[in-house]
């Protein structure tokens, strides 16, 4: 846990881009700090096979663009190729999304994440988090603090940092992001053109 004041952690939350966007998290709470050994064993293999599966799409795409001639042959091919692997990917996720444990996130960016649920957390609390984003079958897991908590009439949103994570998870979760945005402004310009 940090030794950050209320209004740090606060800051710290704020440092990378957010985005509002409903995903699911499994969160269950930690009794203490791990270090990051352990917490780099505690990973699910489905979930270091999602992050690399991530990865490896966009390195592999960019260096077949500069090809001449066959590239965007070679990029449909390798494309259908990587589909097949996320849905298989996927299925196999599924099976680590555990109901009991099911939150609806609300946010999510490089820092932290904001979710809602039934289940009262004490703020400073440890959690452990599986976060199943819809996007290209991005799983990522992780080791965060609440930082507030907020009640909605029975049901309490939750403001967390993460503590642990990957670097290649965090950039996974910054480009997701970004990758949604991207598609919210294009369907905004394209309602505009409709419009006129």
């Amino acid at each position: 846990m940090s030794q950050l004041s209320q209004s740090e952690k606060l800051e710290q939350f704020e440092e990378f881009f957010s985005i509002a966007h409903e995903f699911i998290v499994n969160v269950t709470t930690l009794p203490k700090p791990v270090s990051e050994d352990i917490f780099e064993q505690l990973i699910p293999v489905p979930f270091l096979l999602s992050s690399d599966n991530a990865t490896i799409d966009q390195s592999a795409l960019r260096s077949i663009q500069s090809l001449r001639g066959v590239s965007n042959q070679l990029t449909d091919y390798l494309q259908h190729q990587s589909r097949k692997i996320d849905l298989l990917v996927g299925y196999i996720l599924q099976q680590h999304d555990d109901e009991q444990h099911r939150a609806t996130g609300k946010l999510f960016g490089g820092s932290g994440i904001k979710f809602t649920c039934e289940q009262s957390y004490e703020t400073n609390q440890l959690i452990e988090l599986k976060i199943f984003l819809d996007i290209e079958n991005v799983a990522i897991y992780c080791h965060g603090e609440i930082i507030y908590k907020q009640d909605q009439d029975g049901r309490y949103e939750y403001t967390v940092i993460f503590q642990q994570i990957r670097d290649i998870d965090q950039d996974i979760l910054v480009r997701a992001s970004l990758h949604i945005q991207a598609k919210a402004l294009q369907t905004l310009a394209k309602q505009r053109r409709e419009s006129k």
